[in-house]
């Protein structure tokens, strides 16, 4: 189909009018604490359940791979839902589909993954002044016990503490985990 300039740049208008409406109208759904096709809120945390999950640009597997996770555990966001797939959100802010086996509500928390050299102090108690067990390196995994307070309860491979919710990517600032 061969469009006329004039009608091109209505098309074009018209695609960037459906874009902004997508990308301004998107987050505030996401973030309006909405039930999904599963019965669960969304958005939600939730992490992966095998050490290979591909990432779809659609939720279908007729929809090409956008990137395959390759590691167990890595908390995702899911920010929408459509019959068995769900369209999770990562630590960067990329977004795409996965089917909604390979997920497990287990939750998990990487340490400030926005950062790359400052250390985060892990408390034996959830109080700012309590003694420090434990400095914790930007993108560590960690398991996520109990949070609330600002204060989320974690442990991994040879570390146990409480740490400032907010230096997580995992859970949302605030947010109560029992």
């Amino acid at each position: 189909m061969i469009l006329h300039p004039a009608g091109r740049i209505g098309l074009v208008s018209l695609l960037a009018l459906c874009l902004f409406a997508a990308v301004a109208v998107g987050p505030s759904l996401a973030q309006s604490g909405t039930v999904g096709a599963s019965g669960f809120p969304v958005p939600r945390f939730v992490s992966l359940k095998s050490d290979r999950v591909n990432v779809r640009v659609g939720p279908s597997r007729d929809h090409r791979i956008g990137w395959t996770f390759v590691r167990a555990g890595l908390p995702v966001e899911i920010v929408q839902e459509f019959e068995n797939w769900r369209r999770i959100r990562d630590w960067e802010g990329s977004e795409g589909w996965v089917f909604h086996s390979l997920l497990t509500g287990r939750r998990t928390a990487l340490v400030t993954p926005w950062e790359s050299d400052i250390v985060t102090p892990l408390r034996q108690e959830p109080r700012s002044d309590a003694r420090i067990v434990a400095e914790l390196s930007p993108k560590v995994l960690s398991e996520v016990g109990e949070c609330g307070q600002g204060w989320c309860e974690v442990s991994g491979d040879g570390f146990s503490g409480w740490i400032d919710q907010t230096r997580l990517f995992g859970v949302y600032p605030d947010e109560t985990v029992e």
